[in-house]
């Protein structure tokens, strides 16, 4: 599979190194969308952890465990998302959504996909629609309609068409 213009082995790599730091991590944003059977693309990996300064220092540790990448803050002061760089896509770690849900939340509504021969928590699609529409931007807010016709369908799908609808 191909979530974007990278490959689901970086994905998996990242998740395995994750866990092997001891660092619980939930995919969401367009990549989480995507293993869910939205038609959308990044070029971004994205996870939600919980602040805590064993959790900055576990980051560190994955960026290393990755073959050196590097960590930076590029939302400083405003949002505290740490970043790696230096692979062959820009991994982010955030620490808060513009939701405001609480990590223990997203987790506990999250989803385990198996991509390859691991599994991924993924957060629910309403999880990263409620995500996108806090946030306001523009990217986010244009890729609502495709999100929210996604959820219609795999909701339809469980349950079949709801009367009155076409």
């Amino acid at each position: 599979m191909t979530v974007g213009p990278f490959e689901e082995s970086i994905l998996v790599q990242v998740v395995r190194a994750a866990r092997d730091v001891g660092l619980d991590v939930v995919l969401i944003g367009n990549a989480a969308a995507a293993l869910q059977g939205a038609p959308v693309t990044t070029r971004d990996v994205d996870f939600f952890v919980r602040d805590t300064p064993a959790n900055r220092r576990k980051v560190a540790d994955l960026a290393r465990r990755l073959g050196g990448l590097v960590v930076t803050r590029p939302g400083e002061p405003l949002s505290s998302m740490l970043r790696l760089v230096g692979g062959p896509v820009e991994i982010d770690f955030v620490f808060s959504l513009s939701s405001r849900a609480r990590f223990e939340s997203v987790r506990a509504r999250s989803l385990a996909v198996r991509v390859a021969a691991t599994t991924v928590r993924v957060a629910s699609l309403e999880d990263v629609i409620a995500a996108k529409r806090a946030t306001g931007r523009a990217k986010d807010l244009a890729a609502l309609p495709i999100l929210e016709q996604t959820l219609r369908v795999r909701g339809e799908m469980r349950n079949g068409p709801r009367k009155g609808r076409r």
